[in-house]
């Protein structure tokens, strides 16, 4: 039987660090890395790798996703996940598992490997994926930390400080913001440490399968019921027989350009992984001007990252080389 290079990537989400908090997320970086490669190397599969390793974000209360999610708008997290595993073995068609919306369960990407693995969905969503995840075996869990909470006050003050002054900032009768509160986007600009991040991991096992795995809380203060890039196969998360994509940063854009899809048809067409992905971000940038970065692992198990935003920490390793990790990449 053919044996693959194995390899593995993840990252921690887009955006600007708070300063003193970068060595912590590096070293965690490093970390999850290490759960996703001792599996590797016993022989597991892509799949059981990049769950393990994203679990380890999830259950990491500095990351925005699972324990530590942000805050929408009305306090309270609903988070988004999914899995994909590129076809090979005794299967001849991707597999995929997504949740949107969940809220109150500890690991969000292990309930998206179950609704792929246990029905015959691709996505669950809100009350039905709660629901699910509860059949499941997942027990209630406030994934809420005191310092989100905190956090979420500090923000919704500034919010109503600062929009409110411009558009009279008023909730509806569902305790929801006017309409010309639903567009954000300019105040996130103008805070970037505002916007939320994600998790992702992408794994090449050495049957040669590919599955890359993405979990957030989306973006502090998003309007209740917004559903971002990363739930959704081909936008924020992708796996295909050339390659396999996880995105991070303002997912609407994503969305938008289809971009983890995107870089595998790159692959496809004869870019490098590096190419490929250099080459989302430069159309993001023209398109958008998007604070958005990606990871990405071809077929032949070479790991890449890169981002348009001053920090992305990320870590990889690819064989037997050391683990790689860093904050950002230098431009």
């Amino acid at each position: 039987m053919t044996s693959f290079p194995i390899s593995l990537i993840v990252h921690g989400g887009a955006g600007s660090w708070r300063p003193g908090s970068e060595s912590d997320a590096v070293a965690s970086m490093a970390a999850a890395v290490l759960v996703g490669r001792k599996i590797l190397e016993s022989g597991g599969s892509a799949l059981d790798a990049a769950i393990a390793s994203a679990v380890a974000l999830e259950d990491n209360p500095i990351f925005n996703a699972g324990t530590g999610a942000v805050l929408n708008l009305d306090g309270f997290v609903e988070m988004d996940a999914c899995v994909m595993v590129s076809p090979g073995g005794d299967f001849k068609t991707a597999r995929i598992g997504a949740v949107t919306g969940l809220q109150r369960v500890k690991n969000p990407i292990i309930v998206s490997k179950q609704v792929m693995e246990e029905t015959d969905h691709v996505m669950l969503t809100g009350n039905g994926a709660q629901r699910f995840a509860r059949v499941m075996g997942h027990a209630d869990y406030d994934p809420v930390t005191a310092d989100r909470r905190a956090d979420w006050q500090d923000k919704r003050s500034k919010l109503e400080n600062e929009l409110g002054s411009q558009h009279d900032l008023q909730p509806d009768s569902m305790g929801l913001p006017t309409p010309s509160q639903f567009k954000l986007r300019s105040f996130l600009k103008t805070h970037p440490e505002f916007a939320g991040g994600t998790i992702g991991v992408v794994a090449r096992d050495a049957q040669g399968a590919i599955c890359a795995a993405t979990s957030t809380g989306g973006y502090t203060m998003k309007l209740p019921g917004r559903v971002g890039d990363t739930p959704l196969p081909g936008c924020g998360t992708y796996a295909s027989i050339f390659a396999g994509a996880s995105a991070t940063g303002t997912g609407e854009y994503v969305i938008r350009s289809l971009a983890c899809r995107q870089i595998s048809d790159n692959v496809e067409r004869g870019m490098s992984i590096a190419e490929a992905v250099d080459a989302m971000l430069d159309q993001l940038g023209h398109d958008f001007d998007a604070d958005v970065g990606f990871i990405a692992i071809d077929a032949n198990g070479v790991p890449y990252g890169n981002h348009r935003t001053r920090d992305m920490p990320h870590a990889y390793f690819s064989g037997s080389s050391e683990i790689v990790a860093k904050m950002r990449v230098e431009k």
